[in-house]
């Protein structure tokens, strides 16, 4: 079997409100990008942890769509997918609670019953659905 490693790191100096951090990728996409508290409770420029996994799950998901199509003899034109991540404040913490992937498709060819399942079992088998411990709701929709 195969295996495959990506990386990222944090940088944070200060408490918990008051520090800042960056966070950069292996790939360099994400270089020192600015996070802290206001980037992931509040609307100040930078990125937070939350972004970033909604950010992967939606491409996560799309890419096993168009696997899932090509598996099926279909090709898609177009597919445009949102991640809303939501997080609850819990005992302890807060908790990434549930995932809502929003699908705008457009699909040569595919019926309705066909792109549902198939993006159903995308849904469930990116291995970004299969890392979270969240609700991941999906809704779909097949244009002309």
């Amino acid at each position: 079997m195969a295996s495959i490693s990506r990386s990222g790191s944090a940088h944070w100096e200060g408490g918990g409100k008051d520090g800042t951090g960056h966070v950069s990728t292996q790939s360099g996409v994400l270089k020192q990008a600015p996070y802290g508290f206001n980037t992931r409770f509040a609307e100040s420029p930078g990125t937070n942890p939350e972004e970033l996994i909604a950010a992967a799950h939606a491409g996560c998901f799309t890419m096993a769509l168009a696997f899932q199509l090509a598996g099926a003899e279909l090709k898609a034109t177009r597919m445009d997918t949102s991640a809303k991540v939501e997080m609850d404040q819990v005992e302890g913490g807060w908790k990434i609670a549930r995932v809502a992937l929003t699908l705008k498709a457009s699909i040569p060819g595919c019926d309705e019953a066909t792109f549902r399942k198939l993006a159903e079992t995308a849904k469930a088998n990116c291995p970004v659905s299969k890392v979270l411990n969240a609700e991941i709701t999906l809704d779909a929709t097949l244009e002309g």
